[in-house]
């Protein structure tokens, strides 16, 4: 038998306040079930009743019509969040500045928020409200996102504005799976769940990884029984699952985190009959646009957005540079002019904005000594423990690999022994650097491998 759930201090009572016992029957089958994964984590929304409908209130506003700004003009809310952010947040109150002249405030980076993610948090937000997200570190050193149970509840009817815009609706209901994120990692936290503004309705987070299920041929069993509405996951994952013998026709596929190439996405609406959807997003702020035929619609109706040049100056819409963006849903990290690292042109529409050839996180593979595909999420948590500034990943057409590792205090052997399991006995070379050159465009992972 697999172990079971990992007990955490908090009841499924506590986990999910605004829901009726009865709406709880899912969760236990969703645990017990035949074909489950061996999950590793137990996790609940956390909802009150006055939080369910701050989602339902969020969800109303990101749905009703909308208007979009002129390039350079404040628009009057997001003056009222710089004044708020300047009053009540220790790292734009510490910087100084005026409101009122919001865009001509210093654009902000990661390493800001890495360096002190407490000093985002408002000094009105109750500290006992707050969780702790991490990033992937496939765009830099892993760094803590704070967040709130509204802020993550909010990603649900941005998921719904996503799908709407590709004529799919999420149900939900509390007798049915709405959702099952896909991972196809080493190692990641896996759990069932339920869904309080989908009226109880199911969520799972698997992990394709054999060593997660008792049988081979789980996955797709555990899939087709549960029957989800929408799939989540990253191209990776998708092109795995895509192997399994899976039945099951959802709704659509939503691919997050990296670069969907069309090539791969022409592939799997093949193999699974449906819409697959390109979401472009980060842990700092979530979800930020969708893919249309038109370009990547912005999501949030709160969200501003610029480009920038290399030297800072705000470029007009059609030129590229760098997006930046202010606003966002979490109450607990307000941004205001956070560099994104990512690249496109903007099109301002009257009700709607759009970013043009958007250059984001282009998926890089990386195998192991025997050709089976090494996800990049796995290296990063592989090296998560060491005191890196930065690393750059290179493997070449042979599969040798090259890690320069930018960090004065790390052992090359105990870097290259954390890199062993994941790619067996290929050469590994580690080579550590004291200094780092910071250059945007330049990303964690390079690969020859096509």
């Amino acid at each position: 038998m697999l172990p079971p759930v990992p007990v955490s201090g908090l009841s499924d009572a506590e986990r999910f306040p605004a829901l009726a016992p009865e709406r709880l029957e899912l969760l236990r089958r969703l645990r017990e079930h035949s074909f489950a994964p061996r999950y590793t984590f137990a996790c609940g929304d956390r909802l009150t009743t006055e939080g369910l409908e701050a989602v339902r209130r969020y969800e109303r506003a990101l749905f009703a019509p909308r208007h979009s700004w002129r390039h350079g003009e404040s628009p009057d809310w997001l003056v009222r969040l710089a004044a708020y952010c300047l009053e009540q947040v220790p790292f734009y109150r510490h910087r100084g500045g005026r409101a009122a002249d919001v865009l001509a405030l210093p654009p902000i980076g990661r390493d800001d928020l890495a360096r002190a993610p407490w000093a985002f948090v408002p000094d009105d937000v109750p500290a006992e409200d707050l969780l702790t997200y991490s990033t992937s570190g496939t765009t830099g050193p892993p760094m803590p996102v704070l967040s709130s149970p509204v802020a993550a509840s909010c990603y649900l009817p941005a998921l719904r504005f996503a799908l709407d815009r590709h004529g799919v609706t999420l149900e939900g209901g509390a007798d049915r799976v709405a959702i099952a994120l896909v991972c196809a990692q080493r190692s990641t936290l896996t759990y069932a769940s339920v869904v309080t503004p989908l009226d109880g309705a199911g969520f799972v987070k698997i992990n394709l990884a054999e060593s997660e299920w008792r049988h081979a041929d789980d996955p797709a069993r555990f899939l087709d029984d549960l029957a989800p509405e929408v799939l989540t996951g990253d191209p990776f994952s998708f092109m795995r699952l895509a192997e399994l013998p899976l039945r099951h026709r959802p709704k659509a596929l939503v691919s997050t985190a990296m670069t969907l190439v069309p090539g791969v996405r022409t592939r799997l609406e093949s193999r699974f009959g449906c819409p697959v959807i390109d979401v472009y997003s980060m842990t700092e702020c979530r979800m930020i646009a969708v893919a249309t035929d038109s370009g990547h619609e912005i999501v949030p109706h709160d969200l501003y957005v610029e480009i920038l040049a290399a030297d800072g100056t705000p470029l007009p819409p059609g030129q590229r540079g760098e997006i930046v963006v202010s606003g966002g849903f979490n109450p607990c990290l307000p941004l205001l002019r956070y560099r994104t690292g990512d690249f496109a042109s903007l099109d301002l529409g009257d009700d709607r904005v759009v970013l043009k050839d958007l250059q984001g996180r282009s998926p890089v593979r990386l195998e192991d000594s025997g050709g089976r595909m090494v996800n990049t999420i796995d290296v990063a948590q592989a090296l998560a423990s060491f005191p890196l500034a930065g690393y750059h990943c290179h493997q070449g057409l042979d599969r040798s690999l090259v890690l320069a590792a930018y960090g004065a205090d790390v052992d090359p052997g105990e870097v290259m022994a954390a890199l062993r399991p994941l790619f067996g006995g290929l050469l590994i070379t580690v080579e550590v650097r004291d200094t780092v050159v910071v250059d945007r465009k330049v990303r964690p992972f390079s690969s020859e491998i096509p």
